[in-house]
């Protein structure tokens, strides 16, 4: 990554973090949102605007600069004893999983019954964990890598076995914006394990439009779960009809 990617990546991150959007940018700097876009697109600033986005982000521009030097060790995963440390409040959780859907402070405390005090104190324990850095005004800056995940047999993964998972599934899946596809068949191990790359993919792609989508304003953005299972399966009314001899052969699932 050039110099000058660094840079424009670290502005809008910034801005990101700073709850601004282009349309606010283009206000400030008495541009057009379009123009915006392409500076940012195009890196090519001056001195005079970059002044400018660092006086808009309450930055001088050693600041930013030195910000977008400065390397970031990003999460990969957390131990057991800190996923424990989430789930053992249900407000902690709430705000663990707002911070990493990129909301702010505000869209926290306006959704929500918690106040600006009690979410400063669970994006602190963040913090401390070095899932985020908690910025000068309450800024949220996420520390974690795009294929961060939760431990196989962890807390959270229990957590949403036993809560999260039954409450997903009450739905029909019937209706407008919901959808579920539930394949079975009879697979080799190679044509499994072949099945198990494409859904590594859909879940980057799902992670990618995550990321996409970080731009635009709360209210256009929706929590959206995808759930992606196999295993080898054979549902138990065939299991019972097997005969005692008879060993189950390879079948998959797919959910």
């Amino acid at each position: 990554m050039t110099e000058v990617t660094r840079l424009i990546a670290t502005i809008k991150r910034k801005l990101k973090a700073a709850g601004l959007t282009y349309r606010d940018v283009a206000q400030a700097l008495d541009l057009s949102e379009p123009s915006i876009k392409r500076l940012l697109s195009e890196g090519r600033l001056t001195v005079d605007r970059l002044a400018q986005f660092s006086e808009l982000l309450s930055m001088t521009m050693s600041e930013l600069l030195m910000e977008a030097e400065a390397p970031v060790t990003l999460l990969h995963g957390l131990s057991a004893d800190q996923e424990a440390a989430l789930v053992a409040s249900e407000k902690q959780l709430l705000v663990t999983v707002c911070a990493l859907s990129h909301w702010s402070i505000d869209d926290i405390v306006s959704a929500y019954r918690l106040s600006e005090a009690e979410c400063v104190k669970y994006l602190l324990v963040l913090d401390r964990m070095e899932i985020i850095e908690l910025k000068p005004g309450n800024r949220i800056r996420l520390r974690v890598a795009r294929d961060f995940d939760w431990l196989p047999d962890g807390p959270i993964r229990n957590f949403f076995l036993q809560q999260a998972l039954p409450d997903f599934m009450k739905s029909r899946f019937d209706v407008p914006g919901e959808v579920m596809g539930f394949a079975h068949g009879m697979l080799t191990q190679s044509a499994y394990e072949q099945l198990q790359i494409e859904m590594r993919k859909l879940r980057a792609r799902f992670s990618a439009l995550h990321d996409q989508s970080v731009d635009a304003p709360l209210a256009d953005r929706r929590g959206t779960a995808l759930l992606l299972t196999a295993r080898a399966w054979e549902p138990e009314a065939f299991r019972s009809l097997r005969r005692a001899e008879s060993e189950p052969p390879s079948a998959s699932s797919v959910a």
